[in-house]
């Protein structure tokens, strides 16, 4: 049976768009791939930080800069409106394939963080006082929990934490208690990047809805892996970042319903953003204009579009069940150990990642361990601190999966693992 036959997906062909996964690593750093002690084949186990980027996307940002650079909006000259045309597609083509309604809902940004900011100062420092309430979960990603958590001190508002039950799950009747009048937003993970757990968002917009406040959705690790519709969700507001969906770094986005983002003030002032200016005052652009001030990620906004493409010819619910997959056997192998720790819902109840911890070995020296088999991982509390302590944990070792990994990869990350379970026993 050839490998293909038994995925989701023709990973065969996937990997063929993926050069750098035929690189050899282990030899120096400052000539990476190019030295005699580059012999180890890469296992890259480590998407949930950063996803690779297929020709087809490289290509974009390429025919971008050989044949048409120019700014956007400012010039009359032919590059310049070809620049603008694509530009401005791109965020059609984002709008498209998350439900939105059009490019007026959908903000290019540096990345889930920045998109987590442009509301949380522009909403927030406008809308949240003493008495209300904002209310996040224990496994929130630190641009959520952070943000929102010194905007609370701005303006004296308060932070409420959803529980996290001992299976990983939210604790859904302590969030109906904390979700009150005194609630403005509702800011929560759609999959958690530590515990892979998918939480009901759409429950929880309808919550918030209930009260009078917004729903905010982290949506940096479900649109990359499966299905979303941010109309199904009900979602006000939506963040993710294009390098973890095949698309290149620098470029983040977010989601709005149109008549919020008409309703907030800018976050960032400056070139773009602007209709007119005097000296005494200042008008603002059409949405999504209006949040883009300066030079926006031109490159990266058509590279975005084609990575889009890329994910849809493959059909995102063949992406998600191909995820499923390969995380619900990677789930069974490292349980089979009596001495790793799985963190999180079941292998075939989660995200497409698996964070864990051999009993008496650090996350790091572990991570280091697999680097000397080839095998990419990330190690360290994954910027949920507070959640890992709430664990016990110190740090964690999390291998993360995307369209391009085999069974026979993660056969190598537990390989690697029990080898450490061996020099460590």
């Amino acid at each position: 049976m050839r490998t293909q036959e038994s995925y989701p997906l023709d990973v065969e062909a996937i990997r063929e768009q993926f050069p750098i996964l035929d690189r050899k690593v282990g030899g120096d750093l400052e000539t990476p791939g190019e030295g005699p002690d580059d012999t180890v084949p890469l296992v890259y186990l480590d998407n949930a930080a950063t996803s690779h980027t297929p020709e087809p996307v490289v290509d974009a940002i390429c025919d971008y800069y050989r044949g048409y650079n120019s700014n956007v909006h400012r010039g009359i000259h032919h590059l310049s409106q070809e620049a603008s045309v694509a530009y401005e597609r791109a965020h059609d083509r984002v709008a498209e394939f998350i439900g939105a309604s059009g490019r007026e809902e959908v903000v290019f940004t540096k990345n889930t963080t920045e998109s987590m900011n442009l509301v949380a100062y522009a909403w927030g420092l406008a809308e949240l006082g003493p008495g209300d309430s904002v209310i996040l979960t224990e496994m929130e990603h630190h641009a959520s929990l952070v943000t929102w958590q010194q905007i609370a001190k701005k303006t004296g508002a308060e932070v409420r934490y959803i529980r996290v039950d001992d299976d990983g799950s939210l604790d859904m009747d302590h969030a109906r208690d904390l979700i009150d009048e005194s609630t403005k937003m509702v800011s929560v993970v759609h999959v958690s990047n530590t515990l892979g757990t998918i939480n009901p968002v759409s429950e929880l917009a309808d919550m918030a809805h209930e009260v009078g406040a917004y729903a905010f959705v982290d949506g940096a690790q479900s649109v990359p892996t499966r299905p979303v519709d941010v109309g199904d969700i009900d979602a006000d507001f939506f963040a993710f970042s294009g390098h973890k969906m095949c698309g290149p770094t620098g470029i983040g986005i977010l989601y709005g319903k149109e008549h919020l983002l008409e309703e907030m003030e800018p976050y960032l002032y400056g070139g773009e953003m602007i209709r007119s200016v005097t000296y005494e005052d200042s008008t603002w652009e059409d949405l999504p204009w209006k949040f883009e001030a300066g030079t926006p990620p031109i490159a990266q906004g058509i590279a975005l579009h084609a990575a889009v493409d890329y994910l849809d010819d493959l059909g995102m619910e063949n992406v998600q069940a191909h995820e499923d997959l390969l995380t619900e056997y990677a789930y069974d192998r490292l349980t089979a150990f009596d001495d790793v720790t799985v963190y999180g819902p079941p292998g075939d109840e989660r995200g497409g990642l698996v964070a864990f911890n051999l009993d008496s070995v650090h996350a790091h020296d572990l991570s280091s361990i697999l680097n000397d088999y080839g095998v990419a991982i990330r190690a360290g509390d994954h910027c949920t601190q507070p959640l890992h302590d709430k664990l016990g944990a110190a740090a964690s070792a999390r291998a993360s999966f995307y369209v391009y990994n085999t069974r026979e990869e993660v056969d190598a990350l537990v390989d690697a693992v029990d080898e450490a379970r061996q020099l460590f026993a």
